[in-house]
């Protein structure tokens, strides 16, 4: 096999509780991640040597600073592969959106790597690997439905949610990670997701109770900062969503919808905005590792 192509999957957060700062510096997390059907597709090609990125978004680096460049030079050294590879990254998750898009890439350029040299890792093996890549590449690498804690490594598999109609709203400016958990402050939260009340409903897939009970604690800091967070999240209950919630540390808010028709018409009614994007996606479930999705 010379070459392999893949698909690199964007997530969103059910859930953000952060609960403290480790003695490493890193903040304890406590979220609820969930794949939905927007993604990059990544091409991977072996060459004689090196490393070399293409990438069709202007706003990201070609280079080592590239998170799927780190990747792949990891498991180069760790694997002892003396091959090169061409990494070419077609660009559709939104940058520095919340939704973990340089993480998904790392994570596809992991599993790729694996099956392009036939390494033969386990799916945990792989995980393990995308720990230290990146706080979010192991779940990239599992995707579907899951609990995370620690810094966001240790992954529980939670129920497949099934498909939800979503949409997904990506104002047009970037937020820092690094920069909005910095600002966080433990005691600025008035409410914090109840984890007992998120994990029954989705085990039993009561989806308005989902939806009613999201919480992300970060928000405190990036609306505070970006107010039009606040009034995207009530234009789309205005337009028939169950609830909205802003995914990760931001800027990009998404919303839950009972129907495939009403999505469609809140849709219609949201794009058109020069201020943001706009997609109509649904959450997407999978067998196992780098295997299609299960629909």
């Amino acid at each position: 096999m010379k070459s392999i192509s893949q698909k690199a999957y964007a997530k969103i957060n059910l859930a953000i509780d952060l609960l403290g700062k480790r003695e490493d510096n890193y903040n304890e997390v406590k979220m609820i991640m969930q794949t939905i059907d927007i993604f990059d597709n990544i091409f991977l090609e072996k060459i004689d040597n090196g490393i070399l990125i293409e990438c069709d978004a202007g706003k990201i680096p070609n280079d080592e600073r590239n998170i799927a460049y780190k990747a792949a030079k990891h498991m180069f050294e760790q694997y002892n592969i003396k091959e090169g590879l061409k990494i070419k990254i077609d660009k559709n998750i939104p940058v520095a959106a919340g939704l973990g898009g340089g993480s998904a890439d790392a994570a596809c350029v992991i599993t790729g790597i694996n099956k392009l040299f036939d390494l033969k890792l386990s799916d945990n093996e792989l995980m393990k690997i995308g720990e230290k890549i990146g706080a979010d590449v192991p779940y990239c690498i599992c995707k579907n439905t899951a609990l995370a804690t620690g810094i966001g490594e240790k992954l529980e598999k939670l129920p497949n949610i099934g498909e939800i109609n979503i949409i997904l709203i990506k104002p047009k400016f970037g937020v820092s990670t690094a920069e909005v958990y910095r600002e966080f402050d433990y005691c600025m939260p008035k409410k914090r997701p109840d984890f007992d009340i998120l994990i029954d409903a989705i085990e039993n897939r009561k989806i308005d109770v989902l939806a009613n009970n999201m919480v992300n604690v970060l928000e405190t800091v990036t609306e505070r900062k970006n107010p039009v967070i606040a009034e995207i999240k009530s234009k789309l209950v205005k337009n028939g969503a169950m609830g909205s919630m802003m995914s990760g540390s931001g800027p990009s808010i998404f919303a839950i919808f009972n129907d495939e028709n009403t999505a469609k018409n809140a849709y219609r009614k949201m794009k058109d905005n020069n201020t943001y994007e706009c997609y109509l996606t649904k959450t997407i479930c999978f067998n196992s590792v780098g295997e299609v999705p299960r629909l």
